[in-house]
């Protein structure tokens, strides 16, 4: 029989937001908080910086805002996982403090490696050995945080024992953390913080890995035939695969929240959901005073009269290039085909179809390069609430699309990992199975699976050959 009063908090710093929740050890939410991040700096241009001690604030309020909607014995809370932001650079004075403000994934300076330019600088970390020593004291790191432009050994998960390496990195060990794989202590909640939170001394702060492979970890992805879509800010898709891959073309190979795996992150898409949220705010007043009037928000307003526009949105195709990659400045977003049928509902429609067509090619790509298919699809992400683009994923892929029963998957995927470390589950396949929920399956309408390949192989594939011509030509002119 379950102990009612057994919990595991899960904690995710993502770029815009901390969110923790509280489940109980048979994956049910019991508790949730959050904290939004303060917009990040830019100090001139390519330098992207978090402000003050923003990262920690965060955390530490969230887990606040939780304990404060939770009505459950605080002193049953058994272990934290942490999850944190990849792809940023900590540096640390020799006391554990912030020696510079936390530099950004956008910040153009870690596409570099790191160059000793500040004496007072005594340790190089990420975001989660930085949050991990403020939680627990010690100067321990997950492995699998460590992704560009470091001196990882991706074969032992530890540092690389040779010197050029670390040289070429900038770095040297004594500037490093001690590394831990994955479901692993990072060491126990300091005790002064288990006295403000009210929370038994000793509670281990168990590792976890980069943000996007906790995502795979928490929407219950096992094997090589599922794939999870993330429809977010920043689209993408991940697998999990049991070997590492040099040299990739058209995915990002990156470490798993499970040790010595792989997670493959397909091309993604920039300002995917978002241009979602743009075209609502252009809809303005009209579509709120609308959707007020049937006692829906807006977008599930939006979403509702998407689903009365046909498949196709009657010839409306968009191209997704609100925020052009660097390599093609020149792009920009596109809608083609109109005519006297198309309404909004219409346009919103195309957009949704823009992004299924787009991720859906990408991860093609990433299918072809590695030689190999997938059976089933899980979306996880704020855009995975939209039942309508759900269906058009399932027309579009021909497999059934899965939404999981989980506020946050990266919570999830934290607090299975700490789940795993506490033995209170065998193995992470264990429990995952215990503590992922599935809450709907989207399966796919074969004609209009027909009729979206053939748009896609006959339209939408062959826009760009022709509207990059165009849009060359305009880019000098309105730049």
């Amino acid at each position: 029989m379950m102990n009612k009063e057994r919990y595991i908090m899960g904690i995710d710093n993502g770029s815009q937001s901390t969110k923790v929740i509280l489940f109980d050890i048979e994956g049910n939410e019991v508790a949730f908080g959050s904290c939004p991040l303060r917009d990040p700096l830019t100090p001139k241009p390519g330098v992207v910086v978090h402000p003050d001690d923003d990262l920690w604030d965060s955390v530490y309020h969230a887990i606040e805002n939780c304990l404060a909607h939770f009505t459950g014995d605080r002193k049953a809370i058994e272990g934290i996982g942490l999850c944190t932001i990849r792809s940023c650079r900590v540096l640390l004075k020799e006391d554990g403090s912030l020696a510079q403000p936390v530099l950004s994934w956008m910040d153009v300076r870690l596409a570099k490696p790191y160059v000793h330019e500040d004496d007072r600088v005594k340790y190089v970390t990420s975001t989660s050995g930085y949050l991990g020593f403020k939680m627990t004291g010690e100067m321990n790191d997950t492995a699998a945080n460590y992704e560009v432009n470091w001196p990882l050994d991706r074969e032992t998960l530890d540092w690389s024992k040779d010197d050029s390496v670390m040289e070429a990195n900038g770095l040297t060990r004594d500037m490093l953390f001690n590394l831990v794989k994955p479901g692993e202590k990072l060491g126990s909640l300091r005790q002064e913080l288990a006295q403000q939170f009210g929370l038994q001394e000793d509670v281990p702060v168990v590792a976890t890995a980069n943000d996007k492979a906790v995502e795979v970890l928490g929407s219950g992805i096992k094997d090589e035939k599922a794939m999870m879509i993330s429809l977010g800010t920043y689209i993408s898709a991940m697998t999990l695969r049991e070997s590492d891959y040099e040299n990739a073309d058209n995915f990002f190979p990156t470490l798993a929240a499970i040790p010595f795996k792989y997670v493959y992150e397909s091309n993604g898409i920039r300002r995917g959901m978002w241009t979602v949220s743009w075209f609502k705010k252009l809809l303005g007043d009209d579509l709120v005073s609308q959707a007020s009037s049937v006692g829906l928000s807006e977008e599930e307003y939006l979403n509702q009269k998407a689903e009365e526009v046909p498949a196709g949105s009657d010839g409306l195709i968009t191209m997704l290039d609100w925020l052009s990659s660097p390599a093609v400045p020149y792009r920009k977003g596109v809608m083609i085909g109109f005519d006297q049928r198309h309404t909004k509902f219409h346009m919103y429609r195309s957009i949704l179809e823009a992004i299924a067509f787009n991720i859906k090619n990408n991860i093609d790509d990433l299918l072809n390069e590695t030689d190999s298919d997938i059976n089933e699809v899980v979306v996880t992400g704020g855009g995975s609430k939209s039942d309508v683009i759900m269906q058009i994923l399932a027309d579009l892929f021909g497999l059934p699309v899965h939404r999981r029963k989980a506020s946050s998957v990266a919570c999830l995927g934290a607090a299975i990992s700490a789940c795993t470390y506490l033995n209170i589950y065998d193995d992470f396949s264990e429990a995952i199975d215990q503590l992922v929920k599935n809450e709907t399956t989207f399966f796919p309408d074969a004609s209009n699976h027909d009729f979206y390949n053939n748009v896609n192989e006959t339209v939408v594939k062959h826009v760009r050959t022709y509207t990059d011509e165009i849009l060359k030509r305009s880019y000098p002119i309105f730049q």
